[in-house]
């Protein structure tokens, strides 16, 4: 059996990840109608370059549970919660244990905004808004090809200035 390498640094990097990630998600990002534009993916990003997907993943999901019930912005859905895990899951997959390289982050940063956000999110939100998958689909399309290049830049950005920093 595999033993799991769980440090005091490591918990205490997930905690203030996950608590980044609410403040990111829930507070500095902009709610028009059902988009969502934020940056909470980025402290997710982290998690998931430094320790994996399992990490990320379990961390996306926390700060989504966590940023649900301490910043309501209507009923919980879990959908969302399986979203977020598949999210920081395909992160880690993508980026752990990687040179992140453009291609590296490009990939990640689609398979994220097609997969997660443009298919899954706008498939959760048919049972919320009850509007149909393809009305929804279309307006969101146009948002997250406008998220690709911007989330692949900062995946970028972060590993060559935070990851960096906190590895030396």
């Amino acid at each position: 059996m595999k033993k799991r390498n769980i440090s005091t640094e490591k918990i205490v990097i997930m905690g203030l990840m996950i608590a980044l990630e609410i403040v990111l998600s829930k507070l500095v990002s902009i709610n028009v109608s059902f988009l969502r534009i934020g940056f909470g993916f980025l402290p997710i990003v982290i998690l998931a370059i430094l320790y994996g997907p399992l990490w990320a993943g379990v961390g996306y999901a926390i700060g989504d549970l966590i940023g649900a019930f301490v910043f309501p912005t209507g009923a919980f859905f879990p959908g969302f919660t399986a979203t977020a895990l598949l999210t920081g899951l395909i992160f880690g997959w993508v980026l752990h244990r990687h040179e992140i390289t453009v291609w590296r982050a490009l990939t990640a940063s689609v398979l994220v905004c097609i997969i997660c956000n443009l298919l899954l999110n706008t498939f959760w939100l048919t049972f919320i808004i009850g509007k149909g998958f393809k009305v929804l689909l279309a307006s969101r399309a146009v948002k997250e090809l406008v998220a690709i290049p911007v989330m692949t830049l900062l995946i970028l950005v972060v590993d060559r200035t935070v990851i960096k920093a906190i590895k030396h």
